[in-house]
């Protein structure tokens, strides 16, 4: 009967322990990808319409290390400037959790954009953009893939540049940078 008891109990403390209740970026894109102030998309890889047939092997390489981009705008207006504060705030705590490691951060004062990648320099599995400004909002871009590395994130820049953007899948975005 002991042994059950301590069983169940072993059981129910593993359970809840196993529980993350800490906030992440992905929580915090379904949490608020429906609200009102907010918008949200998932971009696929074929945004970017190239035709692979005319890509180097290192551009082919980098773009199939690319799986997906999530992105989430909260735009700021005059009448929600504290609930902008109050998110802006909120993604903020989330990037200084160590497993988000900047790469790099410009701007000044409350504007501005950071850079973040998880994931170590051979293997990173999701590169992190956060902009913002206290006038139009902000965004958070994950790209996320498998094997990505500094090196396949410089060469995707080049393929983006011969690219033929699928602006279609961009659509909803124009609103947050309609004034």
């Amino acid at each position: 009967m002991k042994a059950k008891i301590f069983t169940l109990a072993l059981i129910a403390l593993l359970t809840l322990g196993s529980c993350n209740s800490e906030p992440t970026l992905q929580k915090y894109f379904v949490e608020n990808s429906e609200k009102k102030d907010f918008i949200a998309l998932d971009v696929s890889p074929n945004i970017l319409n190239v035709d692979k047939a005319k890509l180097s092997a290192e551009q082919n390489e980098a773009l199939n290390s690319f799986d997906k981009m999530n992105i989430i705008a909260f735009k700021a207006d005059k009448s929600n400037q504290a609930q902008f504060e109050t998110e802006r705030t909120k993604v903020k705590a989330i990037l200084k959790d160590p497993k988000y490691q900047e790469l790099m951060k410009f701007g000044s004062g409350k504007d501005g954009a950071s850079v973040s990648y998880v994931g170590n320099d051979d293997n990173i599995k999701e590169f992190v953009i956060f902009a913002n400004r206290k006038e139009n909002g902000f965004a958070v871009v994950r790209v996320l893939g498998e094997d990505m590395n500094p090196n396949n994130i410089i060469t995707l820049m080049s393929v983006l540049q011969k690219s033929k953007i699928d602006m279609e899948q961009l659509k909803p975005l124009e609103q947050l940078l309609k004034k």
